[in-house]
């Protein structure tokens, strides 16, 4: 094989630059260029067919496309991540504030340990999930509440509230999102957590009946 046929096979395209876009469809075997992909500086390079990419930081911040798989992961500072607390109880409801356990509790009428979640994070509810039971008036409003008491103190204060209005449907599940609370509702890291419910009239239930409710936590972690 002559010295000019193997200096053309082991050739490579000269770097491409294009300011904005990605024309991968051009870019020859063994090129490489350069483009802003929503303002990140993105190399991409055609090896056996196959675009190659990666991207280039200009503070430290990385982001991932799609699926990250990994053998080990260690955080070493902070992350967002989201947790989901249990709150089942069983209770004649009635107009008097139920306080929901996060786990199991015995005793739903007062604000005690079995009711209460010592956050160590700042947390914001990004939804509540409460199945509902058979309901002997399903016309009656139930309010939500979410609650806290501060770092230093041991005053019960109101967060947010939320008020079912809407006529319910017997083992359907109704969802509370971020946005439907009256305020943000955000736990701030160290103080204690409290959610409550309270029925609008005694009749919305006649015998102990069994709730199911989960919350789901927007969780600021710091290591």
């Amino acid at each position: 094989m002559s010295r000019d046929i193997r200096r053309i096979i082991n050739s490579v395209e000269s770097p491409q630059s294009f300011t904005n876009g990605t024309p991968a469809s051009s870019l020859q075997e063994g090129g490489t260029f350069v483009s802003l992909d929503n303002g990140r500086l993105a190399v991409r390079r055609k090896h056996k067919g196959i675009v190659f990419k990666s991207f280039m930081s200009r503070d430290g911040n990385e982001i991932v496309d799609k699926k990250l798989t990994t053998n080990e992961l260690e955080y070493k500072r902070k992350f967002v991540d989201y947790r989901f607390f249990t709150h089942n109880f069983a209770k004649d409801l009635d107009t008097t504030e139920t306080f929901l356990p996060w786990g199991t509790s015995e005793d739903l009428t007062a604000v005690r340990n079995q009711n209460c979640f010592l956050s160590p994070f700042k947390m914001i509810c990004h939804k509540i999930i409460f199945k509902v039971p058979s309901l002997a008036d399903a016309t009656d409003n139930i309010t939500f509440a979410i609650k806290k008491q501060d770092d230093g103190d041991n005053t019960t204060d109101t967060v947010c509230t939320f008020t079912h209005e809407a006529t319910f449907t017997n083992h359907t599940i109704i969802t509370i999102n971020t946005s439907d609370w009256s305020a943000s509702p955000t736990i701030g890291a160290n103080d204690v957590a409290i959610l409550s419910i309270t029925a609008s009239d005694t009749g919305i239930t006649t015998v102990s009946t069994e709730f199911y409710v989960t919350s789901v936590w927007k969780t600021f972690i710091e290591v």
